[in-house]
């Protein structure tokens, strides 16, 4: 099944997510442009359409995503799809559980990783080692945005296909 990405992506452009400049990414790479999506994931109207072409590629599985970015689209998906979600933190907090993922995960569930945008794919990974260090299974990531960097390539050597919605190019 193709989910019809025509209204989002003019959506996108519309609101200029792709914006041009000088900007390091947190990857650390420095790039002349950079791709906002939390400019969409903060207007309603945009995080629910977000959501409705995501969660085709859900399935039966739970939602996974990084904070920060990733979360407002996790929690879309997962309303959407009526999936749990987990929130991964970039690093295990120093208080109270200490624990790096926030949400039930159970040994063997399956879990689809969402995100905003993947450049070099380092963040996806690390919300999929998490995971795994839980003993979940992950083989599937949804990028709203591929800046198409390099992550499609690292995921895919770690056993998890990239699902881009839209490629950066695609949305200039």
């Amino acid at each position: 099944m193709v989910e019809d990405t025509s209204r989002l992506k003019q959506t996108l452009i519309d609101i200029q997510v792709v914006q041009s400049g000088e900007f390091v990414l947190a990857s650390g790479k420095k790039s002349n442009y950079f791709v906002n999506i939390k400019r969409a994931s903060t207007d309603p109207r945009v995080l629910k359409e977000i959501a409705r072409v995501v969660a085709p590629h859900v399935g039966n599985r739970k939602v996974a995503g990084m904070a920060l970015g990733a979360v407002p689209i996790a929690v879309a998906v997962a309303l959407e799809t009526g999936m749990p979600y987990v929130m991964v933190r970039r690093q295990a907090k120093d208080h109270g559980t200490k624990d790096e993922v926030e949400g039930d995960v159970v040994q063997g569930e399956e879990f689809v990783v969402v995100e905003d945008v993947a450049t070099t794919g380092g963040s996806t990974l690390k919300v999929v080692e998490a995971l795994k260090v839980k003993g979940a299974v992950v083989t599937k990531a949804v990028v709203v945005v591929d800046r198409e960097e390099g992550a499609r390539e690292l995921l895919s050597e770690n056993g998890v296909e990239l699902v881009a919605i839209f490629k950066a190019k695609d949305l200039t």
